[in-house]
């Protein structure tokens, strides 16, 4: 399984950025998909994850409302929409999978495989 994330750019606070992440394989239903985020000396933290079958969304404190994770079955594709952008949201996002959904979706090493990274920076 190989993840290609894109999407990634320089914005104005305030503004709005889409991430996409492209999954090379096949996706059971059970498949779980996230978006993680890391800032230069900073732990890589969770940001969302969804259930690809569906029925299962979660979301970081700091992204809940501004943020949406969504996915497009028939591109094998799950996207992450972040709106209201702030500087506190500059990072380098990566997507991770897992064969399977897991309660413990938040912790990095619950997922067997990760994109390479994709840099947002908010910024005037």
């Amino acid at each position: 399984v190989q993840l290609q994330a894109s999407g990634g750019g320089l914005v104005q606070p305030g503004g709005s950025l889409r991430l996409a992440c492209t999954v090379s394989a096949g996706t059971p239903s059970d498949y779980a998909l996230a978006w993680f985020r890391q800032a230069p000396g900073n732990e890589r933290e969770f940001v969302a994850a969804l259930r690809w079958g569906g029925g299962r969304y979660a979301y970081a404190d700091s992204v809940k409302g501004r943020f949406t994770i969504s996915r497009d079955n028939a591109k094998n594709t799950v996207y992450l929409q972040m709106n209201r952008l702030n500087p506190e949201d500059t990072s380098v996002y990566y997507c991770a999978a897992r064969i399977r959904w897991t309660t413990n979706y938040r912790s990095t090493s619950e997922y067997d495989y990760w994109g390479q990274g994709t840099q947002v920076t908010v910024s005037s």
